[in-house]
């Protein structure tokens, strides 16, 4: 049995091998990629040869167990070169394939050094400025691709920061940074890690005002310790972080940090993956904010189909938009935001005038300061979600920070 499956990888490797070579021999650049489907009919999960085709981006899929062409070359909208690293999930004709590996080290070697990732933390003293932090990070063609706002315990800092035990600033470090709550990103893009740090700028904030004012430390930090935003200082570095916030395994769970969500007085808000896509996720938590609602947790996520039914499952045979609200829902990553304010009970009914009536040209008419005015394109990519009732606040929220969880 083991020798079978040896003898299969190995003609798979070497099929993918002899594709590459042919496209080039045509002239052709070709990116191979191991993906993964879940089939809900099967209940299986489904491993395929994903091929991209970056000069009219197009995609093939050849099933790898069937040994046969699963989808023929074909064009499709909403899927770039930036789009394929590894653990990024893409849809395809509505199924989400999950990138898994490099097929052949052709496509290992470019992809793998322009889409690099990093660890970007922003600190207890700017998550009030989040929108702001994240304009920049977008502006500077960094991808945000894994996102949560959770609050550390002293334990976990000091394993966070295990590096500085027995520095004189250790314990004051700790101190600061549980504080309040932190938002944990994984950032990626080309040479990630240096053009975060350079993004950050220096260390100590007052330094970065003198020497490198357009920085995050320079705009948005206090001084040395308050400095607004944390970066890896190294590949090895960015690894080890990103797997503390985000574990790729379910083993480490237990030491992940909590979430910030507050379930009582709230409602939810869900930022949809075409306002992500078009850069405006800074643009609408600044909206949020400056509108005087807080931002009591976040986290993105990427939701299957089963999912986004569930969640939505309120419309259905009630609006015309319900099948493409699903599929806007799972065309990529959304973040879901637990919403609080001033007003109590009543913030369900205020967040929602302040986001809009659901078609954004009706917005743009009645309310055109509204969200969905602002940012909205059509009554499915109408830029968020927003509760319709004060219980189903409660409930959506616990939807995101606990049943997905």
């Amino acid at each position: 049995m083991g020798t079978k499956i040896f003898s299969i990888a190995l003609v798979v490797a070497f099929a993918a091998i002899l594709i590459n070579t042919y496209m080039k021999n045509k002239g052709e650049t070709r990116y191979i990629f191991h993906a993964e489907w879940y089939d809900p009919v099967s209940a299986t999960i489904k491993k395929f040869h994903l091929s991209f085709f970056p000069r009219d981006k197009s995609v093939e899929m050849y099933d790898l167990r069937a040994q046969r062409l699963f989808l023929k070359r074909f064009q499709i909208e909403g899927i770039d070169e930036r789009d394929l690293y590894l653990g990024n999930t893409i849809v395809i004709l509505s199924r989400q394939l999950k990138i898994t590996d490099y097929a052949d080290a052709t496509t290992r070697e470019h992809i793998s050094t322009r889409r690099q990732r990093t660890f970007a933390m922003v600190k207890p003293d700017a998550v009030h400025r989040l929108g702001e932090v994240i304009d920049i990070i977008q502006s500077r063609d960094f991808e945000v691709s894994q996102m949560k706002m959770v609050q550390l315990l002293r334990s976990q800092a000091a394993m966070f920061y295990r590096e500085h035990e027995g520095r004189p600033f250790f314990e004051p470090l700790l101190d600061y940074v549980t504080s309040g709550a932190v938002v944990a990103m994984e950032l990626i893009t080309t040479d990630a890690v240096k053009r975060w740090r350079e993004t950050l700028g220096p260390t100590d904030s007052e330094a970065a005002r003198q020497d490198a004012p357009d920085t995050i430390r320079a705009k948005f930090g206090k001084d040395k310790q308050s400095n607004a935003a944390h970066g890896s200082d190294s590949d090895v570095s960015a690894t080890r972080e990103i797997e503390f916030f985000f574990p790729s395994s379910k083993m480490n769970n237990a030491l992940v940090p909590e979430t910030t969500a507050k379930f009582v007085n709230n409602t939810c808000c869900i930022i949809k993956p075409h306002a992500i896509a078009a850069g405006n996720l800074g643009g609408i938590i600044r909206a949020i904010t400056e509108g005087g609602f807080d931002i009591t947790a976040l986290q993105m996520f990427r939701l299957d189909k089963i999912q986004a039914e569930e969640f939505l499952e309120v419309y259905k045979g009630v609006v015309n938009e319900y099948p493409g609200m699903v599929q806007q829902l799972i065309a990529g990553p959304s973040v879901a935001l637990e919403i609080q304010s001033i007003h109590g009970a009543e913030t369900p009914a205020k967040f929602r005038e302040f986001v809009g009536p659901a078609d954004p040209d009706v917005a743009r008419e009645l309310r055109p300061n509204s969200l969905r005015a602002r940012f909205g394109e059509d009554k499915i990519k109408n830029a968020l979600h927003c509760s319709d009732l004060p219980d189903d606040g409660v409930l959506e929220v616990e939807y995101f920070f606990k049943i997905l969880q």
